[in-house]
């Protein structure tokens, strides 16, 4: 399924105890394109992702809006915002294959179990793993946990993607390719994306607004690099 509408943050800060994190900032990603959130350490950037899917740490506040395609998705469970996030760590359930991770992702309303088959292979071929489906993940190099992962959130059909430092372990020739990888599959599903990372070189590649956030609070966003 291919996603067809715009992100919106209105408004959107972060604050814990008080203190502020991120102070307020608006952001429109159209689908297909990538904006970045930049900013050190423990300034609260993954803590924004958390607010827009729905998961923030309850010892933490956030204000605005999150918007998707016109819809205000900011009360809804995370379930029913659909919004994938993709991590620093692959994440894959280590008792189950390859092919069983992907499965993990797809819809529970897609019941045909040969239309799940199908699709399972499709990701694994995309994936550029065909016959991996029955290998255990530990077996997988960095760069092909990378990929299952990525394709596994696709699998679910999200709105929209969130991209926590996806890129961060990995090194530098990998990280090139991935982030090449996952680039693409954000402009062939439509899907308006949000990546925050404090690698400077993320950011050209993305082409998109670019928020610049710190300890102090502030927000500086809306430029290209």
């Amino acid at each position: 399924m291919i996603a067809d509408g715009q992100l919106e943050l209105r408004r959107v800060g972060l604050q814990a105890g008080g203190r502020v994190l991120i102070a307020p900032f608006d952001l429109t990603v159209a689908p297909g394109h990538v904006a970045t959130v930049m900013g050190p350490s423990g300034c609260g950037k993954s803590s924004l992702l958390a607010y827009i899917c729905g998961t923030l740490d309850p010892g933490l506040q956030a204000g605005g809006q999150v918007l998707l395609d016109g819809e205000d998705v900011t009360a809804l469970p995370p379930e029913r915002r659909r919004i994938g996030i993709l991590f620093q760590d692959d994440l894959l359930f280590p008792h189950l294959s390859v092919a069983e991770n992907l499965a993990f992702g797809l819809p529970p309303t897609l019941r045909n179990r040969g239309l799940r088959q199908e699709r399972i292979a499709a990701a694994l071929a995309d994936a550029g793993l065909d016959d991996f489906g029955d290998r255990d993940p530990a077996t997988l190099s960095g760069g092909q946990r990378a990929r299952v992962a990525l394709l596994r959130t696709l699998l679910a059909e999200p709105r929209a993607l969130l991209l926590d430092e996806p890129f961060a372990k990995l090194d530098v020739g990998l990280r090139t390719r991935f982030r090449h990888f996952v680039f693409d599959h954000v402009r062939s599903n439509s899907l308006p994306t949000v990546l925050v990372t404090h690698d400077p070189a993320d950011a050209p590649a993305c082409g998109g607004p670019v928020i610049q956030v710190g300890l102090t609070g502030e927000a500086n966003g809306g430029h290209n690099p």
